[in-house]
């Protein structure tokens, strides 16, 4: 049998309560895959953590980690008076751009999709969604201004002043967009490069370096966008879109705001892929105010366990059953309150009962 052992740090807020359902999915696929195995290592992350150890990224789960085939990770923060008792070198945030930076996590995935007869979720208007929405978002994940020399201050005027410098060499803007190339390849051949040319010597550079590695991709249409541009097409042409990659600060943005035309952040999981070690998260916040209620829709957390199941292990079919499953489920009619408003044609389900779902549907695929 071939064993992975997963890191299984559920955060903080409603993290819990997702990640077991991811725990209950990754039960069921290796029941049906004899050969498969996952030895699941729970460990503290977050502002939970840092309540208990004095330390959001405890150098405890940090070695877990690193003895991880990868890592499965939940949602981090609380709220707003609690988080202030956190130092702010100390935040939740600080201790994943950490992992960020210790495993070079460089590239985050970040699927937009949503179904034609799942419009009902988005804003939009069914005309504008027609078929459906399918964009993968890539995003530079360890460069740019998060990553970027700081300070902060009062100058010679005695003015308080904040200074961010945002720094990309080639080779951290060539591994990205060969990884986008090769993403578009696999999909329908289209690529949208995302950038601030007009303005940013950063996006000069960016915009250089997919031109040169465009040569080898000579079936890969491409398409340079600003990025307010950009912002613009995906509430009024999200269609248009297959892959779009940009750098940190850009992907941060746009991403959630792909999340926006679902209709929410809890339809979007996400991979954030490193040389040797890769961590898997969904994208939306901890939601403090429905912890503990059973509310929360486990699709991203479990479409986060779908992508890791493709790109650490492999498991390329049973990914899709995965992603199949979840959406039989939304195609019954089933929801959690978080997402859906009540409707005739929706039945509101549990943050548990939704997951058992998902299981039933999964069982009913071939393995």
């Amino acid at each position: 049998m071939n064993t992975y052992r997963i890191a299984l740090l559920a955060g903080d807020g409603i993290g819990e309560e997702i990640m077991a359902e991811a725990v209950k999915i990754l039960g069921i696929v290796s029941s049906r895959h004899a050969e498969i195995g996952f030895e699941l290592i729970p460990a503290a992350f977050g502002a939970s953590a840092w309540f208990s150890t004095g330390s959001c990224w405890p150098a405890e789960t940090e070695e877990l980690c690193d003895a991880a085939d990868a890592i499965l990770k939940g949602t981090i923060g609380l709220g707003h008076t609690e988080s202030r008792q956190i130092p702010p070198d100390q935040s939740p945030e600080k201790g994943l751009l950490m992992m960020r930076r210790r495993y070079d996590t460089f590239a985050n995935f970040r699927p937009v999709y949503l179904p034609g007869f799942l419009a009902h979720f988005s804003p939009l208007r069914p005309e504008i969604i027609g078929d459906g929405i399918d964009i993968m978002i890539i995003r530079e994940l360890v460069g740019g201004l998060y990553f970027g020399e700081k300070e902060a201050g009062v100058n010679t005027q005695g003015l308080r002043y904040a200074r961010e410098i945002l720094e990309y060499d080639e080779n951290q803007i060539h591994r990205i967009v060969l990884v986008a190339f090769e993403t578009a390849r696999k999909r329908r051949r289209k690529l949208h490069s995302i950038h601030k040319s007009n303005v940013l010597k950063s996006s000069m550079l960016w915009t250089d370096i997919v031109d040169e590695v465009s040569v080898d991709f000579p079936d890969v249409e491409v398409n340079h966008m600003l990025v307010d541009a950009a912002a613009t097409h995906l509430c009024l042409r999200p269609t248009e879109f297959d892959v779009m990659v940009m750098e940190n600060l850009f992907g941060d943005i746009l991403s959630d705001q792909g999340g926006g035309i679902l209709g929410s952040l809890g339809l979007m999981p996400s991979a954030c892929l490193g040389p040797d070690k890769s961590y898997y998260e969904p994208s939306h916040g901890s939601a403090p105010d429905i912890a503990g209620k059973n509310i929360a829709n486990p699709y991203s957390m479990i479409g986060s366990v779908a992508m890791m199941l493709e790109m650490s292990f492999g498991m390329d079919r049973e990914a899709k059953n995965l992603w199949q499953a979840m959406q039989q489920v939304f195609a019954g009619g089933y929801s959690t309150p978080d997402i859906s408003k009540p409707g005739s044609d929706i039945t509101m389900v549990s943050t548990e009962e939704f997951g058992d779902r998902v299981v039933a549907e999964l069982t009913k695929l071939p393995a």
